[in-house]
């Protein structure tokens, strides 16, 4: 009965608990503690990095349950139908920028996968990837698709896998990025270059800095027909 009267907490050290980390991060900063703001960027790491590897394995299992339960035309479809309203949210907020701040937030949202990332630039386009991928072949590195791991792999070939058989499960995804923007405006916001080994080569996102230019390759894949140029209409 004594334990249940300790107070393990001040009110200030509960206030703490509850502040959201960079504000707590900001103020360390501010007040010069620089050993307190070094291990408040650790925590915030840590913090994220649960969430964001929780949740992606999360998706990755509901994603296997839906193709063992039915098959991977059930998948294709829950996924077709449910980036239709994100993909328009994305594709209007980056076709509202130029093609060089569309390049900067490609790479913004790449590391918020807590990775490395890699930008190119050549005269056509710029190349943009995680290197090592922060996502999906995180997943794959962490063996969750290895013959103990919970995931499913996508057995037949089909547009969501670039017509590649045996593909792990929650990198189908990346297809739709491409698909629904290109079946909705005939244009994708990027275009994706899948390595021949998933996961442990970086896939490559372009950004033409000319849509037009986008070779006829990136809609084949998907059974789609590149558009005439602009220019031509």
């Amino acid at each position: 009965m004594t334990e249940t009267k300790r107070r393990y907490f001040t009110e200030s050290e509960l206030k703490e608990l509850g502040e959201e980390t960079v504000n707590s991060l900001l103020k360390a900063i501010e007040a010069g503690d620089l050993e307190k703001a070094k291990k408040l960027t650790k925590r915030m790491h840590r913090e994220f990095f649960f969430v964001h590897e929780t949740l992606r394995d999360w998706i990755t299992s509901l994603l296997s349950y839906i193709y063992l339960q039915q098959g991977e035309e059930g998948v294709y479809k829950s996924m077709h139908d449910a980036f239709q309203t994100p993909v328009e949210i994305m594709a209007a907020a980056y076709r509202s920028q130029d093609v060089a701040t569309q390049a900067k937030m490609l790479a913004a949202g790449f590391r918020a996968h807590l990775c490395p990332v890699v930008v190119e630039e050549d005269d056509e386009k710029f190349s943009v990837m995680m290197s090592p991928c922060g996502s999906g072949g995180r997943a794959i590195t962490n063996k969750g698709y290895e013959p103990t791991g919970k995931f499913a792999r996508v057995k037949k070939a089909h547009k969501m896998t670039f017509g590649r058989t045996d593909f792990p499960i929650y990198c189908a995804h990346c297809a739709l990025q491409d698909i629904v923007p290109m079946e909705k405006d005939g244009y994708p916001i990027w275009v994706i270059d899948v390595p021949e080994k998933v996961g442990e080569a970086p896939c490559k996102y372009y950004i033409y800095k000319d849509p037009d230019n986008i070779p006829a390759r990136f809609y084949e894949r998907y059974g789609l027909k590149k558009p005439p140029a602009k220019s031509k209409k």
